[in-house]
């Protein structure tokens, strides 16, 4: 009990009175961020396995599931309970904002999930670190401590959501500027004779050098229609996966033109020339926004040195007048 009481006065008086919460809160990080490699490299439950084996034999709907879940990281999958959203809905709107962002992947979601722990820990270590280590010989406050310790966490738990936002606009944006040289190609591929998916196959070779987010979304495009899902909902999936208005249109005019019989040549033609005019409109607003925006910033960098220039050697006349006349 003793030697309890006198490790404690010596964390107190070296970390203050939140000392003993700080070393505690300290180890329950380290001994987290060790577990977790550990529990993840260890092998599989002989029990799960023989499971999958077994449904291996089962009928049709079981074959389904098991392409559905194929592919997918095994150590994730123990813990899926705390990496993924139990809703359905917010599983749904988490995987779309994900594949807006270009991460198609099966586990994208349990990956962000486990980045904000990770990350989130690992900031809190950091804070526990400043705080005992950095600047140790310092007395916080409750409320200080509370902030050096709990701010880098808070930080990295919202890095990837920051990341991933950022990911989605940058995306929309390049897909926004590259749709309208994609649809003059496509049109040149289809007024060649080529059908709409061989257009589009030939498109998204065409444009992985220049345009790579948009080359993306035309391949698996041309993968889901090889694999004999219907043309609109497939379309449709492309203008909800990308996000821009652009390309919901586009979606709109092919489907419809599907369904009425007109040419898509036609369509094409139109729909590209309406393409052109909006780029063209989106460059001069930009360029409109121009002085707007060097506005404020003419007058901090030119108006300052303006008035030292013209003011100051009046200002300087002034004061030595007035030095002379005491």
């Amino acid at each position: 009990m003793e030697l309890l009481n006198t490790v404690n006065d010596f964390i107190t008086a070296n970390l203050g009175e939140f000392g003993p919460l700080i070393v505690v809160g300290g180890l329950g990080l380290f001994m987290i961020l060790l577990t977790i490699p550990m529990m993840l490299n260890q092998p599989e439950d002989p029990l799960k396995k023989l499971k999958r084996d077994q449904n291996s034999k089962t009928p049709q709907k079981s074959k389904k599931e098991q392409l559905r879940q194929a592919g997918r990281n095994e150590q994730l999958q123990r813990f899926a309970t705390f990496l993924e959203p139990q809703d359905a809905d917010q599983l749904s709107a988490m995987q779309l904002k994900l594949r807006q962002a270009g991460y198609q992947s099966k586990d994208a979601v349990r990956f962000f999930h486990f980045a904000q722990m990770a990350l989130g820990l690992v900031g809190l270590l950091l804070g526990v670190i400043y705080v005992t280590v950095i600047n140790g010989e310092q007395n916080y406050d409750g409320q200080a401590m509370l902030i050096r310790v709990l701010g880098p966490g808070a930080v990295g738990y919202f890095l990837p959501k920051y990341w991933i936002t950022r990911r989605v606009d940058t995306r929309k944006e390049n897909i926004t500027r590259a749709f309208p040289d994609a649809l003059d190609m496509m049109l040149v591929c289809v007024e060649a004779g080529q059908s709409l998916d061989q257009s589009i196959v030939r498109v998204a070779r065409e444009l992985r050098a220049s345009y790579p987010d948009l080359a993306d979304e035309f391949e698996i495009v041309a993968y889901e229609m090889k694999a004999g899902k219907e043309k609109d909902k497939v379309l449709r999936d492309m203008g909800t996966r990308c996000g821009v208005i652009d390309v919901s249109s586009f979606v709109t005019v092919m489907i419809q033109s599907s369904q009425f019989g007109t040419s898509i040549a036609e369509a094409l033609r139109v729909y590209a020339g309406e393409m052109r005019d909006k780029r063209v409109m989106r460059a001069e607003e930009a360029a409109n926004k121009l002085p707007t925006k060097m506005t404020l910033a003419t007058m901090m960098l030119t108006v300052p040195p303006l008035l030292i220039i013209l003011v100051g050697p009046s200002a300087k006349g002034i004061m030595d007048l007035g030095n002379m006349s005491k």
